[in-house]
């Protein structure tokens, strides 16, 4: 299919991904590969995997990539994750969370170091040129920040870069301390495409007029944008100082009124600092008019829940669920084609269409 989209790289001339982008099932697959499949993805925290000889099975975006993983806690105290599945007959490995030094596959008995290395496999004395380098498990990128996890197949991005880009801003918030509260984390689903719900996230542009008590908390004229080469940063300004973050004197927002910094990676990973901690936003496409969207919450300060930008999350998210399901019924239109971008107010919804164009196109 046609995958030239031309999203212009000049805000003021661009218009916006075309309404196929959102409904053509063929394209849907083409960014498993073109897309996800070249990018990180958050799978969690050191917490899963603490001690040595620790195993873990995951599933990455369950119902779309359905990526077999395993983070491995090795003997020697490294963090890997490999690929879940046997490379003898594709079976995978393991099944439930286990403390083991030796990864066996219960179909065949073929045996792999907690390191991925391929070990021993009975009846196979005649086979020859046994064991290959194919023969060990495969194993990803990872990348530790903060204690949290991330996953590389094959990235475009420069994963330190971006996190280079989040530790200036949020460096100084005490992380160490922050613990994962499960009251705070819940999953979405919504009637909708993926990519419809990064639209909305990606601007500020819709608060007004959709998320009132929000736009009395938030001071709208002063929202800001930064684009970066595969992630932006939304800046929340306050009309209330108590409820901002507090800043060494050496902090490049020293002395500013601000709630929340909102950044978004490329394409579905969305880091949300509060003066509390953090929430992390995953966005999981499941089908073209399904999608889920995994809510995880970080804690290092009680005492500031439900204030400021964070007061109420619930219901800006009913709030954001609302109307993207009502832009997911209007691109159907045969009539609407694309629109136009706010030069000033959706920065970085224009960001992400023309990373998202020039990536297919590549």
């Amino acid at each position: 299919m046609n995958l030239n989209f031309n999203v212009d790289s000049d805000i003021r001339k661009a218009e916006t991904l075309p309404a196929i982008f959102y409904k053509d099932p063929e394209l849907f697959e083409i960014i498993k590969k073109k897309i996800f499949l070249r990018t990180w993805h958050w799978i969690g925290d050191e917490n899963l995997i603490l001690e040595k000889k620790s195993l873990y099975p995951l599933i990455l975006l369950e119902g779309y990539l359905d990526e077999p993983l395993l983070l491995s806690r090795t003997s020697s105290n490294n963090i890997k994750c490999l690929s879940n599945v046997c490379t003898h007959r594709g079976n995978l490995l393991v099944l439930e969370p286990s403390n083991s030094s030796k990864i066996r596959c219960m179909y065949h008995g073929r045996r792999f170091k907690n390191d991925g290395k391929f070990e021993f496999m009975p009846d196979f004395e005649k086979t020859k040129n046994f064991p290959r380098d194919c023969d060990n498990l495969h194993a990803f990128l990872v990348k530790s920040w903060n204690k949290l996890l991330f996953v590389g197949f094959n990235p475009i991005i420069d994963i330190d870069k971006v996190v280079d880009i989040m530790d200036k801003r949020i460096g100084f918030l005490p992380f160490s301390m922050a613990k994962f509260d499960s009251s705070l984390s819940q999953d979405f689903k919504i009637n909708a495409h993926w990519a419809l719900y990064c639209d909305n996230y990606l601007e500020g542009f819709h608060v007004p007029f959709v998320h009132k008590d929000l736009n009395e908390i938030l001071d709208y004229n002063s929202y800001k944008t930064e684009i970066y080469d595969h992630c932006n940063l939304q800046i929340g300004y306050s009309n209330n100082t108590d409820d901002c973050f507090i800043f060494p004197k050496n902090h490049v927002d020293y002395g500013k009124n601000i709630a929340a910094y909102y950044f978004w990676i490329f394409p579905n990973m969305m880091f949300n600092f509060y003066p509390w901690g953090l929430s992390i936003n995953i966005v999981k496409p499941i089908n073209l008019k399904l999608t889920e969207v995994e809510f995880r919450s970080y804690v290092f300060d009680k005492t500031k829940l439900n204030k400021g930008a964070s007061g109420d999350l619930g219901k800006v998210e009913k709030e954001d669920e609302f109307v993207v399901q009502n832009v997911q019924k209007g691109i159907n239109s045969s009539f609407y084609k694309s629109g136009r971008y706010s030069a000033t107010k959706e920065k970085g919804v224009h960001h992400f269409h023309h990373l998202m164009s020039k990536l297919l196109k590549s």
